[in-house]
């Protein structure tokens, strides 16, 4: 039962709008879960916006929030998610937090969304300040169950250059043997044979047999590109994708068509009132921009498959 389930959900927090726990309580919640939010900034908006106030938490403060859960024994998580973060010993306290709910539950998978950078017009660039990677690398990456990162977050994860799809399941192999058993790179510049409109994702889940041996299951998904800058996709993708693997253990591709779909559905309602909103010829603003969510609760509950994943 996933109203049994209950996730420890370690984000940003904004007052407007949907990015970090914002943009993954909703949808969790939607489709069943319990969930509890440490909040590791709480900002009146996103940045992106011109004009943004809020306070920041840091690793004492985090550590004293947990400390009162686990006084009153109620630190019994299945999950955990996180996704972006500044500062290197924030991460660090997360880590110890992860380690200590999985020496009390063997079972409970931690979801990451390892947030550093992207790459604008084929240069990456870090967002993040560069000592986190060697913490990401050495400590979070190995008590991972799942990552999502993007293609330059795995590159630079893996220390490794993705050019072609072989290079990018490569890639896959060399995060899996550093820890999680699920790695989707939720975008790539990898050329779509459906041409330049189209986006790819791939997904690599490494499950074991009873007889101790492992089998790989290996999935490519192509997406329609939007037209538009979004800011917290990445949370809702990584959310949902803790949800649907949840509901389908075994069967990344179902995981991802869902994932994949429910994030196609709320893109275009978003952009399409985004537009609407701007008027003819406007460019929608930061506000205008903001996922609909809400409006999409349908979608995010069952999706419509619209984005076919290939076994590879």
């Amino acid at each position: 039962m996933e109203g049994d389930c209950r996730v420890l959900s370690i984000q940003s927090h904004v007052v407007r709008g949907y990015v970090g726990n914002r943009a993954a309580t909703f949808p969790l919640q939607v489709l069943g879960f319990e969930i509890d939010a440490v909040n590791s900034v709480q900002f009146s908006n996103h940045t992106g916006y011109a004009h943004w106030s809020g306070q920041v938490l840091n690793s004492s403060e985090l550590q004293e929030l947990y400390q009162g859960l686990k006084l009153n024994a109620v630190n019994k998580y299945d999950y955990v998610l996180t996704g972006y973060t500044r500062d290197a010993s924030f991460l660090s306290m997360v880590v110890d937090i992860v380690r200590e709910l999985k020496q009390q539950n063997s079972r409970l998978v931690y979801v990451c969304d390892p947030v550093m950078g992207d790459k604008w017009d084929g240069e990456g660039r870090m967002y993040v300040p560069e000592n986190l990677l060697p913490v990401y690398r050495e400590k979070v990456v190995p008590v991972s169950d799942i990552i999502t990162p993007n293609q330059f977050e795995a590159e630079l994860l893996s220390g490794r250059k993705i050019h072609s799809q072989e290079e990018a399941l490569a890639v896959m192999d060399v995060l899996h043997s550093m820890g999680p058993d699920t790695v989707v790179i939720t975008s790539s510049d990898l050329p779509s044979p459906k041409g330049s409109d189209y986006l790819i994702a791939l997904g690599s889940q490494r499950t074991r047999r009873p007889d101790g041996s492992t089998v790989t299951q290996r999935i490519r998904m192509e997406m329609r590109k939007v037209d538009a800058v979004f800011v917290g996709t990445g949370d809702l993708f990584a959310a949902m994708l803790l949800a649907w693997t949840h509901k389908h253990p075994n069967n990344l591709k179902v995981a991802c068509e869902k994932t994949v779909s429910a994030m196609h559905h709320v893109l275009q309602r978003t952009i399409h009132c985004a537009k609407a909103q701007a008027g003819d010829g406007q460019k929608p603003s930061p506000a205008q921009l903001e996922l609909r969510m809400v409006q999409s609760k349908k979608d995010i509950e069952d999706p419509k498959i619209v984005v076919q994943a290939t076994v590879l």
